[in-house]
Parts: C-alpha cells; structure tokens; sequence
C-alpha cells in the first residue's frame, strides 16, 4: 500500500496532482493540513474527483466526512493518548508513533499506524538524522494493526523498505519536493512491486 499525504501549506495545482495521482493508482490520501478552516477545507476535497473521496483520510475537520463520503480520519499521537478517537468507533482510524515499541502496544481499533522517520525526512531539513526505526521494525509483535513507514521514504529506497516488513509506506517530501511528481510516483509504485 502507497500513502500520500498532502503537504501542509496549499501548493499550485495541487487537487489537479491529487486526481491523476489516484488515477495512477493511489491508494489513499490523507490530508493534513492544519492551517485552513472548513471552509477551506470543504473547498479542498470538493476538487477532488468525488470517485476517489472514499479513499481520502481526514487529519482535522472531521465533521466534513459526512457531506463528502468519508470515512476515514486519523489521530496524531497526542491526540490517540488523550483518547480523542474514542468518539469516531464506526470510522476506519490510524494514527502515528515513532518507536516500534510504542506501535507493539496499540490496540486493535487502528487499522494501521505511521512509524516515523524511518530515513532522514526530505521535507523536514535535519529531522530523522540518526533514526534505528528501519532496524526496529523486526521487533515488531503486533500483526494486528498494519505498519506504515513514513520519512525519507524516494524511490530510490522504498523496496529497502518493504523488504523489512513493512505493509505499506507513506510519502510526502518526494512527491511534493519534486518536479515531477507524478513520476516519482509511478517509480514508487514500480519500485514497490520489484
């Protein structure tokens, strides 16, 4: 599985990327992006072909989901400690960690869980420098929620990745650090696949 998640500021032609994104065959989106209000939010996914808005996942404006078709929303980490997904039960829920150790211990409401940064970010200058996760995730014990890398994560690296268990990757710094994105995309795809 191949995950995007949208960069936090609006980028040009970004709903346009979107759509010819899953056109290619992403998987699921999720948008994060913490500086607009509903309004704007509303207007964001409206751009999105409607065909592929049961694969986009919320990162705030969770009361949108109705009038748009979804049913997916994740939850930071701070967010799944103070058990603020609790209320969303008939929703499909992820949420993030950064250590396997933390991951080992999540319950079976999240379908699956970012571990990050498994390399050096590409969009956070500095942020992953000296990670042990892709080492890490061999202790993994927990079958029963699916592990998603996140960081630094190009096509240049992503068959490392799933070669070492993972069950799907999420990228954001190469897709949109990029210019061509949609390349960089299929070459993940192909990458992922060899």
């Amino acid at each position: 599985m191949i995950i995007v998640i949208t960069p936090e500021e609006m980028m040009k032609n970004e709903t346009e990327l979107i759509n010819e994104l899953f056109q290619e065959g992403l998987n699921l989106l999720h948008i994060r992006k913490p500086f607009i209000n509903s309004e704007e939010m509303a207007d964001f996914i409206q751009k999105i072909d409607s065909e592929f808005h049961h694969q986009l996942v919320l990162h705030s404006h969770y009361d949108l989901a109705k009038d748009f078709n979804i049913s997916r929303f994740h939850f930071r980490e701070i967010d799944r400690q103070n058990d603020l997904y609790k209320s969303f039960a008939d929703k499909t829920i992820s949420t993030s960690v950064h250590d396997i150790e933390t991951f080992n211990e999540l319950n079976e409401d999240w379908e699956y869980a970012f571990i990050s940064p498994v390399f050096p970010s590409i969009s956070k200058k500095g942020y992953g420098e000296n990670s042990t996760i892709l080492n890490d995730i061999k202790k993994r014990t927990h079958s029963n929620v699916k592990l998603m890398a996140l960081g630094g994560i190009n096509e240049n690296n992503i068959h490392e990745v799933f070669n070492n268990g993972v069950d799907g990757v999420a990228l954001l710094g190469a897709i949109w650090e990029s210019d061509e994105p949609l390349n960089v995309f299929k070459k993940c795809r192909q990458n992922a696949l060899s």
